[in-house]
Protein backbone atom coordinates (compact mmCIF):
# COMPACT_ATOMS: atom_id res chain seq x y z
CA UNK A 1 0.00 0.00 0.00
CA UNK A 2 1.23 3.22 -0.76
CA UNK A 3 1.49 6.00 1.88
CA UNK A 4 -0.83 8.79 0.87
CA UNK A 5 1.61 11.55 2.15
CA UNK A 6 4.33 10.30 -0.47
CA UNK A 7 2.19 11.91 -3.16
CA UNK A 8 1.27 15.02 -1.77
CA UNK A 9 3.30 18.09 -2.81
CA UNK A 10 5.38 19.87 -0.17
CA UNK A 11 4.86 23.73 -0.73
CA UNK A 12 7.73 25.75 -2.37
CA UNK A 13 9.50 28.20 -0.28
CA UNK A 14 10.51 30.89 -3.00
CA UNK A 15 8.88 34.01 -2.79
CA UNK A 16 7.14 34.91 0.27
CA UNK A 17 3.58 36.15 0.12
CA UNK A 18 2.85 39.70 1.34
CA UNK A 19 3.61 43.29 0.39
CA UNK A 20 6.60 44.98 -0.71
CA UNK A 21 8.28 48.17 0.61
CA UNK A 22 7.26 50.00 -2.40
CA UNK A 23 3.64 48.58 -1.95
CA UNK A 24 3.41 50.00 0.65
CA UNK A 25 4.24 53.44 -0.11
CA UNK A 26 1.74 53.42 -3.26
CA UNK A 27 -1.34 52.58 -1.00
CA UNK A 28 -0.26 54.91 1.68
CA UNK A 29 0.22 57.98 -0.63
CA UNK A 30 -3.03 56.75 -2.73
CA UNK A 31 -4.79 57.07 0.94
CA UNK A 32 -3.27 60.47 2.13
CA UNK A 33 -4.24 61.91 -1.76
CA UNK A 34 -8.29 60.87 -0.95
CA UNK A 35 -7.98 62.08 2.72
CA UNK A 36 -6.46 65.50 1.61
CA UNK A 37 -9.45 65.73 -1.13
CA UNK A 38 -12.13 65.16 1.60
CA UNK A 39 -10.96 67.48 3.79
CA UNK A 40 -10.81 70.11 1.12
CA UNK A 41 -14.22 68.90 0.44
CA UNK A 42 -15.48 69.13 4.01
CA UNK A 43 -13.65 72.61 4.96
CA UNK A 44 -15.17 74.33 1.81
CA UNK A 45 -18.35 73.02 2.55
CA UNK A 46 -18.41 74.67 6.38
CA UNK A 47 -17.89 78.03 4.73
CA UNK A 48 -20.35 78.06 2.30
CA UNK A 49 -22.49 76.54 4.89
CA UNK A 50 -21.65 79.97 6.83
CA UNK A 51 -22.49 82.17 4.22
CA UNK A 52 -25.63 80.82 3.93
CA UNK A 53 -26.27 80.86 8.10
CA UNK A 54 -25.42 84.65 7.48
CA UNK A 55 -27.37 85.43 5.16
CA UNK A 56 -30.28 83.86 7.30
CA UNK A 57 -28.94 85.89 10.36
CA UNK A 58 -29.31 88.83 8.62
CA UNK A 59 -32.51 88.75 7.62
CA UNK A 60 -33.53 87.98 11.42
CA UNK A 61 -32.01 90.83 12.99
CA UNK A 62 -33.51 92.81 10.30
CA UNK A 63 -36.83 91.81 11.50
CA UNK A 64 -35.93 92.40 15.01
CA UNK A 65 -35.05 95.92 14.14
CA UNK A 66 -38.25 96.32 12.48
CA UNK A 67 -39.90 95.10 15.39
CA UNK A 68 -38.05 97.30 17.50
CA UNK A 69 -39.46 99.99 15.31
CA UNK A 70 -42.72 98.78 15.00
CA UNK A 71 -42.76 99.69 18.85
CA UNK A 72 -40.67 102.53 19.36
CA UNK A 73 -41.80 104.57 16.66
CA UNK A 74 -38.54 104.83 15.57
CA UNK A 75 -35.14 102.83 14.41
CA UNK A 76 -32.52 101.45 17.15
CA UNK A 77 -29.45 103.91 17.43
CA UNK A 78 -27.19 100.68 17.53
CA UNK A 79 -27.84 97.09 17.68
CA UNK A 80 -27.43 97.05 21.28
CA UNK A 81 -30.68 99.09 21.73
CA UNK A 82 -32.13 95.55 20.62
CA UNK A 83 -30.77 93.94 23.86
CA UNK A 84 -31.43 96.80 26.27
CA UNK A 85 -33.59 99.16 26.28
CA UNK A 86 -32.25 102.78 25.62
CA UNK A 87 -33.20 105.73 27.87
CA UNK A 88 -35.62 107.53 25.03
CA UNK A 89 -37.40 104.55 23.81
CA UNK A 90 -40.79 104.91 24.87
CA UNK A 91 -42.54 101.47 24.26
CA UNK A 92 -39.76 99.13 23.91
CA UNK A 93 -40.98 95.81 24.42
CA UNK A 94 -37.69 93.84 24.40
CA UNK A 95 -35.12 92.45 24.57
CA UNK A 96 -35.73 92.00 21.16
CA UNK A 97 -31.71 90.10 20.70
CA UNK A 98 -29.27 88.70 22.33
CA UNK A 99 -25.73 89.82 22.36
CA UNK A 100 -24.44 86.90 20.60
CA UNK A 101 -26.97 86.85 17.98
CA UNK A 102 -25.35 90.32 17.00
CA UNK A 103 -22.64 88.73 15.70
CA UNK A 104 -21.80 87.20 12.35
CA UNK A 105 -20.78 83.24 11.95
CA UNK A 106 -17.54 84.86 12.20
CA UNK A 107 -17.10 86.29 15.34
CA UNK A 108 -17.41 89.26 13.69
CA UNK A 109 -20.54 92.21 15.36
CA UNK A 110 -22.62 93.00 11.85
CA UNK A 111 -22.57 96.39 10.25
CA UNK A 112 -25.72 98.67 11.26
CA UNK A 113 -26.08 101.85 9.88
CA UNK A 114 -29.01 104.51 10.44
CA UNK A 115 -30.18 105.89 7.64
CA UNK A 116 -29.00 103.09 5.42
CA UNK A 117 -28.06 103.90 1.29
CA UNK A 118 -31.07 104.26 -0.12
CA UNK A 119 -32.93 102.32 2.78
CA UNK A 120 -33.93 103.34 6.33
CA UNK A 121 -30.86 101.10 7.81
CA UNK A 122 -28.65 99.39 6.15
CA UNK A 123 -27.56 95.88 8.41
CA UNK A 124 -24.43 93.45 7.08
CA UNK A 125 -21.84 91.34 7.40
CA UNK A 126 -18.34 91.27 6.13
CA UNK A 127 -17.80 87.98 4.86
CA UNK A 128 -15.05 85.41 6.33
CA UNK A 129 -12.46 88.52 5.48
CA UNK A 130 -14.39 91.14 7.53
CA UNK A 131 -13.49 93.70 4.85
CA UNK A 132 -15.57 95.81 2.82
CA UNK A 133 -16.18 94.03 -0.77
CA UNK A 134 -14.72 90.77 -1.47
CA UNK A 135 -16.14 87.74 -3.28
CA UNK A 136 -17.27 84.48 -2.70
CA UNK A 137 -16.79 83.61 1.21
CA UNK A 138 -15.90 87.43 1.79
CA UNK A 139 -18.23 89.11 0.36
CA UNK A 140 -20.33 91.24 1.95
CA UNK A 141 -23.96 89.76 3.49
CA UNK A 142 -26.45 92.75 3.01
CA UNK A 143 -29.77 92.87 4.17
CA UNK A 144 -32.43 93.87 1.00
CA UNK A 145 -35.06 95.54 1.68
Amino acid sequence: MRNPRSNSRTPRRGRQAGFTLMEIIVVVILIGGIVAFAATRILGNADRAKVRLAQAQVQTVAEKIQQYEMDTGSLPNTLDDLVAAPGDAGGWLGPYAKTAELKDPWNKPYEYRVPGDGAPFDLLSLGKDGQPGGDSVSADIKYQQ
